[in-house]
C-alpha cells in the first residue's frame, strides 16, 4: 500500500471513532448507569446460550473502563460459576509499547459465592483489590508468574472490545493496536496455521461485544468515508494486520461472519 492509502484509511476511522465516542456519551451519561448494565447484561445472556462459549474450557476476557463501555462485571461472574479458565488483560507494564498480555487469574480470591447473588451487583470479586491502571482499569499485579502469562493455544474464546463493530465483523478499537498485536500472537505464534480448537476453528474464536450504538450497519451521518476500496465491503476500513471477528454480539443479535483469513 502507498502512504497516500494508509494515510486516508487513517483519518476515515479516526472520523468514526469521534461519532461513536460522541453517540456513546449521549446514549449512556453517568446519570444512566442501569442502563448501561442493562444492554450490557443482555449482551452477554447471547454469550452464554453459544456452543462456542459452552464448549470453552478456557475465557479470555477484558475488565471493562468504570464508564463509557460494555461493562463486564456480572458477566465475569458468570464465567467463574462456571468454572472457566479465564485470562485478562495486563498492558500496564509499558504503555509505550502499547504491548498486552492476558494473565491466568485465580478467580476463587472472592469473597462471596456467586450463586448468592441474583443480579450479581453485590459481592468483591478477585480482581477488586488489584492496583488500576491509567484508565481505572483493574490490572493483575506485575509479580505474575511466567507460566501464568497466555501462550498460542491456552485460550479457547477470547472476547474482543471495540469502539464499533461492523456486518462484516469488522472491528474499530481505540487505534493503538492492542488486541491486533495480542491476537496475532495468539493465532501466528504456534505455526502458520496456528492452534485449532476441537471443530478445527483456529484459537482463539474472536467474538466482539458492543452495545447497540456501537453496532454499524450503514454509515453514521456527517462521516464521509469515500470509497474504501480494500474490497472488504464493510464499512469500518481494514488493513491486512486488522483481525476480523469470527462473531459480533450486541443486546439484540448474533452474527456469525463468513468464512475469512
Amino acid at each position: 500500500e502507498d502512504e497516500a492509502t494508509i494515510l486516508l484509511r487513517r483519518q476515515r476511522k479516526q472520523s468514526l471513532r469521534k461519532q461513536i465516542r460522541s453517540r456513546i456519551k449521549s446514549s449512556y451519561p453517568p446519570t444512566e448507569s442501569n442502563k448501561l448494565t442493562t444492554q450490557s447484561n443482555q449482551v452477554f445472556s447471547h454469550l452464554f446460550t453459544l456452543p462456542q462459549y459452552q464448549s470453552a474450557k478456557s475465557i479470555g476476557f477484558f475488565l471493562s473502563m468504570p464508564l463509557g463501555e460494555i461493562q463486564t462485571r456480572n458477566a465475569i461472574r458468570q464465567i467463574v460459576k462456571d468454572g472457566k479458565v479465564l485470562f485478562v488483560p495486563r498492558v500496564g507494564l509499558d504503555f509505550e509499547k502499547c504491548d498486552m498480555d492476558l494473565v491466568r487469574c485465580d478467580t476463587t480470591a472472592c469473597s462471596s459465592d456467586a450463586s448468592n447473588t441474583d443480579d450479581g451487583a453485590d459481592g468483591e470479586l478477585f480482581y477488586d483489590s488489584w492496583p488500576r491502571n491509567k484508565w481505572g482499569i483493574p490490572e493483575p499485579p506485575v509479580a505474575t508468574l511466567i507460566d501464568d502469562v497466555a501462550q498460542p493455544g491456552d485460550i479457547d474464546l477470547l472476547l474482543v472490545p471495540g469502539l464499533a463493530f461492523d456486518t462484516h465483523g469488522h472491528r474499530l478499537g481505540q487505534g493503538k493496536g492492542y488486541y491486533d498485536r495480542f491476537i496475532a500472537k495468539m493465532r501466528d505464534g504456534d505455526g502458520e496455521d496456528g492452534a485449532k480448537d476441537g471443530r478445527g476453528e483456529r484459537k482463539p474464536i474472536l467474538v466482539g461485544v458492543c452495545l447497540e450504538e456501537q453496532f454499524l450497519d450503514e454509515v453514521p451521518h456527517g462521516v464521509d468515508l469515500g470509497d474504501s476500496n480494500d474490497g472488504s465491503g464493510g464499512i469500518i476500513p481494514v488493513s491486512d494486520h486488522d483481525y476480523i471477528m469470527d462473531m459480533v454480539l450486541t443486546p439484540s443479535r448474533t452474527l456469525t461472519v463468513p468464512t475469512h483469513k
